[in-house]
Parts: C-alpha cells; structure tokens; sequence
C-alpha cells in the first residue's frame, strides 16, 4: 500500500488541524488492515516539518510534533511504529515541489498568484532553498520503496538539493512577462496568503542515503528547466 493522499487544498487555507486529524484516523485504520500481514505500507510526507531550517536534512533527523502540523507528525510515527506489528512500513519525504506535466502543487500556484498580481515574488534576497524532485523519478522511488524497504525505513525524494527561490520567482518571471519583486515578512504574509510561511523558509535536503541504499538515480528534468518548458495554469 502506498499511501500519497492529503488535503493541501484545506490545510494551508481553512481547516490545518483537520486536515491532519483525517490523515492520521486514514493511517490508524489503513495500519489496522495491514497489521500481522508484512505487505509494505508506503506514506508520503512533506520535508517541511523537519526542524533544521538553514542546514541539509538528511534521512536521519526526526521531527517533534508541534503546531498546526504536530498530528501529521504524529501520524509519521504512528506508521512507522507499526514496523511492530509486522507491516512494513517506510516514509518517502518529498519536497515542496513534486513537479512535471499538469503540475498542480506550489510552484503553479506560485505561477498563478504571479499571472494575477503582477510581479513573481520572493521574500528578501530570496537566497532560502527549495529542495524538489521530478514526479517521474518520485513514482520510481515510491516502486523501489515498496519493493526493497525493510521496516522503519525513512527516504528523501530529493532530486535537487536546493532551488533558491529567488531563481523560482524570475524562473515564472520569464515565463509571463512579469517582473520580480522582493518583499519584507509583513508584505509576503499579505501577497502569498496560506502558504507565506513556507515561501521564505530555507530547507535545503539531501538524499544521499535513499541513493546509495536502493540505488535511485533521478534523472528527470530540474525544477527550473521544467519551469522554462513546461505547461502553466492559465
């Protein structure tokens, strides 16, 4: 079972703690079905809630529960503690931009917020990082994962360490025509509306661990490539 469901569309808008309280009750009862069975129980789970702003995440840091995204984290050690009751269990943490054709995540939302404000924005230098990764290599872990895996198992699903966001911004600048502009924590909390807390953070992440144990070679283009070549909301 691979588990990548998640109501984004809720939690980073109206309802964070219910969108984490869904998730965790759909791995408790998921976890329940598999217990006793060693079939492999996939859970896909975003790099963000790592607390290592400013160094390289790596496969081995933990993070603690807290805040409006503590139950998510919970839910992660709820899976992977099922690893004791004969489920196979591993976390797949990918990165903010999971990115390919009919994209739907971030960065088009970012490509959208640009189209109808006008400048493509960043907060500061925009020297903070984005870790991302290519849908098609991330479907190639997730197969791998499933497949070879033992119990406990955390992996990156990173492909490219960090994108600073500024490169992001002028990426979708060019891309529409428009220009780039900086703004302060106070003005980028009113541009970018849910998600502002995530726009100026820096978490770069490493996958060096994930590579070397099951072999994962990303190939699929980089993040700004992608921007450059691929389709956009309209």
């Amino acid at each position: 079972m691979i588990h990548l469901a998640y109501r984004h569309d809720v939690a980073f808008t109206t309802d964070p703690a219910g969108a984490t309280e869904t998730e965790y009750q759909a791995v408790k009862a998921m976890g329940e079905a598999l217990a006793g069975t060693q079939r492999p129980f996939v859970m896909a789970v975003g790099l963000v809630g790592l607390p290592v702003e400013g160094r390289v995440a790596t496969e081995t840091d933990r993070a603690v529960p807290h805040g409006p995204a503590g139950r998510r984290i919970e839910a992660v050690d709820h899976v992977l503690g099922l690893a004791g009751h004969s489920v196979r269990t591993s976390v797949v943490r990918l990165p903010p931009t999971v990115h390919g054709t009919a994209d739907t995540g971030f960065v088009p939302q970012l490509v959208t917020l640009a189209r109808r404000t006008g400048p493509s924005a960043y907060v500061g230098a925009g020297d903070n990082r984005w870790p991302a990764v290519h849908r098609e290599d991330a479907a190639t872990l997730f197969r791998l994962t499933a497949e070879q895996a033992t119990a406990g198992t955390v992996l990156h699903g990173v492909a490219e360490e960090g994108v600073a966001f500024r490169d992001i911004a002028e990426g979708i600048a060019t891309v529409l025509g428009a220009p780039t502009r900086s703004l302060d924590a106070d003005a980028a909390s009113g541009h970018f509306g849910g998600f502002a807390r995530l726009t100026g953070r820096d978490f770069p992440a490493s996958s060096t661990l994930t590579r070397e144990r099951f072999g994962w070679a990303p190939s699929g283009p980089g993040l700004l490539a992608e921007l450059a070549a691929g389709d956009h909301p309209s």
